[in-house]
């Protein structure tokens, strides 16, 4: 089965060894994504409702590259530092996923691989294939 990569940039990506999506057949898996912006800066340091916007997106960047849209993503996976700001994040989720609705988890971790970034989100779509 063909495999296709969509790579961000990002100075991670060669060091860990991993792409921010992969296609095969009408599946997308997206990595974990951060809010960085194109030089790869993590931007909004001390804001979870922005840097979630952010991620989503940078998500939202992958899936088109790879021929999908937000409308095809089934599932989400959020990773964040405090989960006391849930709300912010909730908020942005919403504002992308509001009518599309995918399955979704949200978890506090002790903290992601910068200190800056507050919130990290995978995302996996199911595209329709002719």
């Amino acid at each position: 089965m063909a495999r296709e990569t969509y790579s961000s940039g990002t100075p991670w990506e060669p060091v860990f060894g991993y792409s921010r999506a992969v296609k095969v057949g009408n599946s997308i898996f997206v990595s974990g994504t951060t809010a960085t912006n194109e030089e790869g800066e993590i931007i909004d340091v001390d804001d979870m409702y922005a840097q979630t916007k952010q991620t989503l997106t940078n998500i939202q960047t992958a899936l088109e590259k790879l021929g999908a849209s937000m409308s095809d993503v089934v599932r989400t996976r959020i990773y964040v530092t405090d989960i006391s700001l849930f709300e912010h994040v909730a908020k942005a989720h919403g504002e992308f996923f509001g009518e599309i609705r995918p399955a979704s988890a949200l978890v506090e971790v002790n903290k992601l691989v910068d200190s800056k970034m507050l919130v990290e989100i995978e995302a996996n779509a199911v595209i329709d294939v002719e």
